[in-house]
């Protein structure tokens, strides 16, 4: 048998060497790219998700000096524009104009009554000019002067079938995937996730659980006044036709304070309702995050600011470009607004 000689030998051993380090180069690169998304896959690697990953490392280190302890870990989060849709109008709305069609059979004088009269016969022109008073009408008639536990059936029931008018689509789907991910990413690194939203908080507690993975103790909302009582011999808890609490604006703090007792270190809104909370949060001692959705895609979801009607962004806006806020592009930041979309 010929011998192989030496030199032979080292060729081939080079050769080799250079064939695992270019394996192991394309593996790395192949899992770098494989992995610039992970635990957020429906963001771009663009400017807000970087801020999002490096604020959580930092406060999430030990051996960085903005450490921040896991009890202290507090992120909270508008719900209407910030984690689901909002338009054509907030669907609390739409539920309760679904409710006021649903109810109709056992209140045939709404037949003869505005606003519900025009919600009956499909009346947009009448209803809107019923206005502000006319929808608080609409609310309190299909949101009080019931047991918890019957309201809270009705919107269980409505939001398992009912749809969205343009994607149809039922409204618990039409949560934003890019930021259903962010609570879990939060989560997953230790923090404890609120919502604290202009919504009435039992409307929200029949649904946000199973679609935010937050428990029914960590949703906060406006509340309508409860009492409990005894009804066919039985013990309920009663919702008055009256307003307890309006948790938006200046109320979202006071709300913070009264059901958390901790000041956030992370916040996310969208709107000038929105404001205060985001103030109160970056306002605070050590490293904060303050962040809006700033809805800029009229063709997967809806562009508007300034001057909508739902989910007004202006003051909100101006504050965020000041104190150097985080504010998310929708349209190039977000591979995807929702999950039964594909990633891009």
């Amino acid at each position: 048998m010929k011998s192989i000689s030496t030199t032979a030998v080292r060729r081939c051993a080079a050769w080799l060497g250079m064939l695992t380090v270019t394996l192991l180069i394309s593996a790395c690169a192949g899992h770098h790219a494989d992995s610039r998304h992970a635990g957020l896959p429906s963001w771009n690697d663009g400017p807000s998700r970087q801020a999002i990953v490096a604020f959580v490392q930092a406060v999430t280190d030990p051996k960085n000096p903005d450490f921040v302890p896991p009890e202290r870990r507090i992120a909270v989060f508008d719900n209407d524009g910030t984690l689901w849709s909002e338009q054509p109008m907030y669907f609390q709305v739409m539920f309760a104009l679904d409710r006021v069609k649903a109810m109709a059979p056992e209140h045939p004088e709404w037949a003869r009554r505005q606003p519900f009269k025009a919600v009956i016969e499909g009346d947009k022109a009448r209803l809107a000019k019923s206005g502000e008073s006319g929808l608080l009408k609409i609310v309190g008639a299909t949101h009080t002067n019931m047991s918890v536990d019957d309201f809270t059936q009705s919107v269980s029931d409505w939001s398992a079938t009912a749809r969205h008018p343009r994607f149809n689509q039922r409204y618990i789907d039409m949560t934003y995937a890019p930021m259903v991910e962010l609570l879990k990413y939060l989560r997953d690194q230790g923090f404890k996730t609120y919502i604290v939203s202009g919504g009435e908080v039992e409307f929200m507690r029949a649904w946000a659980p199973a679609a935010y993975g937050i428990p029914p103790e960590q949703i906060i909302g406006t509340t309508f006044v409860t009492t409990f009582e005894n009804r066919n011999d039985a013990p309920v808890l009663w919702r008055q036709g009256k307003l307890e609490f309006n948790d938006d604006g200046p109320g979202k703090p006071v709300a913070i304070q009264r059901y958390i007792g901790r000041r956030p270190i992370f916040a996310f809104g969208n709107s000038d309702g929105d404001l205060q909370m985001l103030q109160w949060t970056a306002a605070g001692d050590g490293k904060r995050f303050a962040g809006l959705v700033h809805h800029t895609d009229a063709q997967r979801e809806w562009a508007y600011d300034r001057d909508s009607k739902v989910g007004r962004l202006n003051k909100a806006l101006d504050e965020a470009t000041r104190q150097n806020w985080t504010v998310v592009d929708m349209q190039s930041e977000w591979r995807r607004v929702y999950s039964f979309e594909p990633l891009q």
